[in-house]
């Protein structure tokens, strides 16, 4: 999801961006990302070009993308459906002991997924209100 944010804000003004330059942006390792993307082209939520210009996109359409869409593509309903507990027979008729406090949580969070889109955040991330990696860590930190 870093990443498509990223594109979403990186490529608004058409270009493509490169793989390296999305992995910097992300803090995250090159090869990990690179696989993301790929399948991430391949399902059309991102469009890639090779060559000296080439990288990823993400184009106006692909920018109103919705969380939920994104989310249910990658990992299924697992989000919106599972046990917080991670139990497998937790249900309205077998509750496990949060089962009942948690249902509202999980309505909320899939509304949200479907109510956001990939593009949403573009401008608060050029402001710089929003960020998209850790910052690196210090050594005198504790």
């Amino acid at each position: 999801m870093r990443a498509m944010f990223l594109l979403a804000q990186r490529t608004s003004s058409g270009s493509y961006i490169g793989i390296k330059e999305i992995a910097e942006g992300l803090n995250a390792p090159q090869h990990f990302i690179a696989k993301i993307l790929q399948d991430l082209s391949k399902r059309g939520f991102v469009s890639s070009a090779k060559g000296p210009k080439g990288g990823f996109i993400i184009d106006v359409e692909q920018r109103n993308t919705t969380l939920y869409d994104l989310v249910m593509a990658i990992d299924g309903n697992k989000l919106i459906t599972s046990c917080c507990l991670g139990l497998k027979d937790c249900s309205e008729k077998n509750p496990c002991p949060v089962h009942h406090d948690f249902k509202p949580i999980r309505k909320k969070i899939q509304t949200m997924l479907a109510n956001t889109k990939i593009g949403d955040y573009n401008d608060e991330l050029a402001q710089s209100v929003f960020f998209l990696k850790d910052a690196k860590s210090n050594s005198n930190d504790i």
